[in-house]
């Protein structure tokens, strides 16, 4: 698949953590920058913005008081520009709690604010008729659900994705959720399992769909293919896509999915419409500790941001999470995306 893709930050920092919106014709790119992968409190969010998804300035940071912020997402709700951020207290990441600020242009923000519901690591948004919907998960429940708002500040659970039962120790993380044409709405949910850093062969992604008014949740696959790590999920005519992390080989006792000591990609799947498998489309310029993209979509490009290390130097993820890491735009064609599997 053609793609045009530049580095548009790489300044010795961890930079990881990404999202993109189009808003008021600019495109905004939120991410991380911090000394590494895990917790600290020298953490900071940083916001770009673009005319052409070429050129960048930055046009605020954000601190979160002495404490660990990661995992921002963007949303446009109710004419503002709102950034959702997760707040975190463990070295070894578990966040605790969402927080949100507010801009009428991007360049003048508000305080953080704490997000209602308590507890939950709120998603990204999207627009259904009058009302804001947005996958949340906890850490500590392993458990995904579809929540509801009409201000983007407070949330009210309106049903289960998916949690773990006894006996079944698959646990919902990251979720993201996408609507689909028909008006239903679909789910991809990473699958955690197990609890050791060699990964698990239980690990993998929950692919789940939803009818209006989303009360309840059908799972239509789980794929062994990849632990969707930092999902997207976004639609381009009537086909539905995924971009996240990949491992590239998922074999032995060292190398089960999710694993730390695994070579990982940042990559694009197709999401099957009826039986919701993933089709491995192609892996952008990655290596290392990689993932976490956000996609936007305008005049006829699909923009896809992410983070990754020098892709020249193929580390294990592990590695990775401890040496810089720089943030890249891919642009591709619209087009790309409408043709059929085989096609070129």
């Amino acid at each position: 698949m053609e793609m045009e893709t530049r580095v548009i930050v790489d300044d010795g920092a961890h930079n990881a953590f990404t999202d993109l919106v189009f808003w008021h014709g600019c495109f905004w790119l939120a991410y991380v920058s911090s000394p590494s992968h895990f917790a600290s409190r020298k953490s900071r969010v940083v916001l770009l913005r673009s005319d052409d998804a070429h050129d960048w300035r930055k046009t605020k940071e954000f601190a979160a008081a002495g404490q660990d912020i990661r995992d921002p997402k963007l949303g446009m709700i109710g004419g503002q520009l709102f950034l959702f951020a997760l707040l975190n207290r463990k070295f070894d990441p578990q966040p605790y709690a969402t927080i949100v600020a507010r801009s009428d242009d991007g360049l003048v923000w508000g305080e953080f604010e704490a997000m209602k519901p308590e507890g939950w690591l709120l998603g990204r948004p999207i627009l259904v008729g009058e009302a804001w919907y947005a996958a949340a998960h906890r850490i500590d429940q392993g458990r995904a659900v579809l929540m509801k708002s009409s201000t983007g500040l407070d949330w009210e659970i309106t049903s289960v994705i998916h949690e773990a039962h006894e006996g079944h120790d698959e646990r919902a993380d990251e979720t993201a959720v996408h609507l689909l044409e028909d008006g239903g709405m679909l789910a991809v949910t990473r699958l955690e399992a197990g609890s050791g850093i060699f990964g698990s062969s239980r690990a993998g992604t929950l692919v789940s769909v939803s009818a209006s008014p989303f009360s309840t949740w059908t799972a239509l696959a789980k794929s062994s293919l990849t632990r969707l790590d930092g999902p997207n999920v976004f639609g381009v005519g009537a086909r539905v896509f995924a971009v996240g992390r990949r491992q590239t080989r998922v074999s032995g006792p060292f190398q089960g999915q999710g694993s730390a000591f695994g070579k990982k990609r940042t990559a694009l799947f197709l999401v099957q419409e009826h039986s919701g498998e993933l089709v491995h489309l192609t892996d952008f310029p990655s290596s290392g500790d990689c993932s976490y993209a956000g996609v936007a979509i305008a005049a006829g490009k699909v923009v896809i941001s992410y983070y990754s290390n020098d892709p020249r130097r193929d580390h294990p993820w592990m590695v990775g999470m401890f040496m810089p890491t720089r943030i890249l735009v891919a642009v591709l064609d619209s087009s790309n995306f409408t043709k059929q599997e085989g096609e070129r």
